[in-house]
């Protein structure tokens, strides 16, 4: 049985002969239901999410407010300056990629390829999310991450131009070395980094989620495998000709919420929560998912990429280039 539940309290749902709209509905998930209520039932005839707020419609009633974080108390999109500088710029670029292996050979190969191509005109950032190796997670977990680190380390080195001009941020996933399943994740453990960090200078490593604000855009980076999780967990199944990456793009933009599953499916520190909502929507979400890859540009506004996982999917990636606010679709052959 499932129940409708609000402040005041809960009613039971008959959704034998419910309408769903776009979406993967699951538990603890805002909806908007119609239907008819009789003998302690209510009939769902119709059930849909709330409609997602665009960015700019939630900043026309709050201003300049930062929501977005950072040390400024207001937001960077008021900044002209910050745009004209977004707009000149357009040689530069980010280069996205997921489950980045550090500890097998061919995948360390094909990023080689992947930096030789990119040595005359690095990009501005590299994103690495992990997981950062292949093996299970165990004693012999952080001692391979690490020498993989260094490995990683050696290679960027031998490409001054990229060493000198590009930035490095690695986003951990959910086989990395951290606290049980649970969100959000801490980043990488210092003594697992510090010597890629002294040989590295521009590399960060942050928590998954993190934010990255570039100029006036807001992009959220979310290491997590949630096409999977929200099929597993939905009430029903989509069956429509719509394919999931649209289901799943509906589904957070109106719960605002980067992972809207109950909390025995995955674990959230209740504390922290705040950092998995998109409120206001943010320019650009990049959900780093093994599902296939996708670039979806909703009626929001908001941009939403999955690179796919460079490890498994065949060596694919994606390239953002901000100014134009164009994706393209990379593979290494």
């Amino acid at each position: 049985k499932y129940f409708l539940e609000d402040a005041t309290g809960c009613v039971e749902m008959d959704l034998s002969e419910t309408v769903v709209q776009t979406g993967l509905f699951t538990e603890n998930c805002y909806v908007l239901a119609e239907g008819m209520y009789d003998d302690g039932v209510f009939h769902v005839a119709a059930l849909g999410f709330p409609p997602p707020e665009p960015a700019k419609f939630t900043r026309s009633y709050f201003g300049n407010v930062n929501f977005f974080g950072g040390p400024s108390q207001t937001s960077c999109k008021a900044s002209s300056q910050l745009l004209a500088l977004e707009k000149e710029s357009t040689d530069s670029s980010f280069c996205v990629l997921s489950d980045v292996w550090l500890n097998e050979p061919e995948v360390m190969g094909k990023f080689r390829i992947l930096l030789t191509g990119l040595a005359e005109c690095p990009p501005s950032v590299f994103v690495l999310c992990g997981n950062f190796c292949s093996v299970p997670s165990g004693t012999l977990y952080s001692q391979t991450l690490k020498e993989g680190l260094k490995s990683l380390a050696d290679m960027i080195c031998e490409f001054p131009s990229i060493l000198e001009n590009s930035r490095f941020v690695f986003v951990p996933g959910s086989l990395d070395p951290g606290p049980g399943n649970i969100l959000p994740r801490p980043p990488l453990p210092a003594m697992l980094t510090k010597e890629f960090t002294d040989r590295v200078p521009f590399a960060t490593f942050t928590s998954n989620p993190c934010r990255i604000q570039y100029c006036t855009q807001q992009i959220v980076i979310f290491r997590e495998d949630i096409v999977n999780k929200m099929c597993r967990n939905c009430i029903r199944l989509p069956s429509d000709d719509v394919d999931l990456p649209h289901h799943l793009v509906k589904t957070v933009e109106a719960q605002a919420h980067l992972c809207p599953l109950p909390l025995h499916v995955r674990p959230v520190y209740w504390t922290y929560d705040h950092s998995l909502r998109l409120y206001p929507l943010p320019d650009m979400i990049i959900f780093a998912d093994k599902y296939d890859p996708f670039t979806i540009k909703s009626s929001t506004g908001c941009l939403s990429m999955n690179p796919g996982s460079f490890s498994r999917n065949g060596f694919q990636f994606k390239m953002y280039f901000p100014a134009k606010n164009d994706i393209q679709d990379s593979k290494i052959p």
